[in-house]
């Protein structure tokens, strides 16, 4: 995976997508929404096992500025002052290559939690 980079980075007008493409050619289009409350930041890991949170009422956020890391990463910002993820290129990639089914785990979390996508709340 090393040698896969993004091609190019590139923001819907709406703000609440990510088009990415690869040097291979894939291609894929990243919601704010899951890049968000899926963010690389210790915010929403935790700083160990078993800390990650649940991040409701993000449906709707949107990107508000991209940032380069060296040349291996991107920190995005989003319009909830949420700005800590570095999101590696790797990262994207499998967010690209599993969004549906990682927003399924995400949405499976919040019920279970019995919180929304729409109605933000303290995460835990």
């Amino acid at each position: 995976m090393g040698d896969v980079w993004p091609t190019e980075l590139r923001v819907s007008k709406d703000r609440q997508h990510l088009q990415v493409t690869f040097n291979d050619g894939a291609n894929f289009d990243i919601s704010a929404e899951l890049m968000r409350v899926l963010s690389p930041s210790a915010e929403v890991q935790g700083h160990g096992p078993g800390q990650k949170v649940t991040v409701p009422g993000k449906r709707n956020v949107a990107i508000i500025s991209m940032t380069p890391t060296g040349n291996y990463a991107v920190r995005v910002g989003f319009d909830d002052m949420h700005d800590t993820g570095i999101f590696t290129w790797t990262y994207l990639r499998e967010l690209g290559e599993n969004a549906a089914s990682l927003l399924a785990a995400y949405e499976a979390e919040l019920k279970e939690n019995r919180m929304s996508r729409d109605v933000s709340e303290k995460p835990r």
